[in-house]
């Protein structure tokens, strides 16, 4: 079901993509604004995770680090059947993380130093898992191209208001200015559920990968607390990026809305604690291999 309301969202930013085309330029503004996608998207899709690496400071973490999250990534990657992703660690004493990549084979796991501080090794799986599960339903791609779309859009309105749009039948310079306002509003609001869907999805996927449901919903109890009292200067710099982390780094939303990039804390969470009592077999006992013993620093 979360799939298919994606699919529906995607081709609804799509469509309306290609409408402010045609009001910009007729037929062959559709197909300017389907050439201009292609592009946008080929150059996001090569180099995204590099740009928002950058954006975030983030520096590789080499394998067998002293705190053990390289060897724990692997097994739960490992355990879940798909390559191990590079991992980075982003110094900011915000507890957060995020995943990004075209494809499972070129993908990164981020996490802050802020969240190795404030969670235990269990809660820390959780949150890898829900990362690796990103990575393994291609939900970093999909966010990739969403957030690419949404950028044309409101190029492609901005094009709108400058040059006029089509003469014949054309809106008019107020039908221009609505539609520079509202044409990103609407796009915005389908990435952002967007986004949302793919939240459920990859925390129930998360708690499958890392055995455990209460992991990742202690985690997020813990993550929610700090990112709404600890700033994130890098994410606030590039508030494009906010969707990608697991609790939104900007603390700007704390309910279910239109406008929120992620689903209410509480709500998550209690989804993940239904998944206990559904588990016949009662998975949620089961301890992965998730790393050595001992602190992180």
């Amino acid at each position: 079901m979360n799939c298919v309301k994606t699919a529906l969202l995607m081709a609804a930013m799509t469509a309306l993509f290609l409408a402010i085309g045609y009001l910009l330029a007729g037929t062959a503004g559709i197909v300017i604004a389907f050439a201009v996608a292609l592009t946008m998207n080929a150059v996001s899709w090569w180099n995204s995770d590099r740009l928002v690496l950058r954006m975030h400071n983030a520096r590789p973490v080499a394998e067998g680090d002293r705190g053990g999250l390289s060897e724990m990534v692997r097994d739960l990657a490992q355990g879940a059947g798909m390559p191990m992703p590079a991992v980075y660690i982003i110094d900011t004493p915000q507890p957060n993380a995020f995943a990004i990549g075209r494809n499972p084979q070129n993908a990164a796991v981020a996490v802050t130093t802020g969240l190795m501080r404030s969670l235990s090794r269990e809660e820390l799986a959780g949150v890898v898992a829900h990362e690796l599960a990103h990575i393994r339903n291609h939900d970093t791609a999909i966010m990739t191209v969403t957030a690419t779309v949404a950028g044309a859009i409101s190029m492609l309105a901005n094009f709108a208001l400058f040059f006029g749009g089509r003469r014949e039948g054309g809106l008019g310079i107020v039908g221009m200015i609505a539609m520079m306002i509202l044409a990103p509003l609407a796009a915005a609001l389908v990435q952002m559920a967007i986004s949302r869907t793919r939240e459920y999805a990859a925390d129930r996927a998360g708690a499958e990968i890392c055995g455990n449901p209460l992991w990742l919903a202690s985690a997020l109890e813990k993550i929610q607390r700090g990112a709404a009292r600890i700033d994130n200067h890098a994410a606030e710099r590039n508030p494009a990026t906010a969707h990608m982390f697991i609790i939104n780094p900007l603390h700007a939303h704390k309910h279910d809305s239109l406008f929120a990039t992620h689903p209410a804390t509480e709500n998550r969470v209690a989804a993940l604690k239904a998944l206990v009592g559904q588990s016949a077999g009662d998975a949620a006992s089961q301890s992965p291999r998730v790393g050595r013993a001992g602190p992180w620093f």
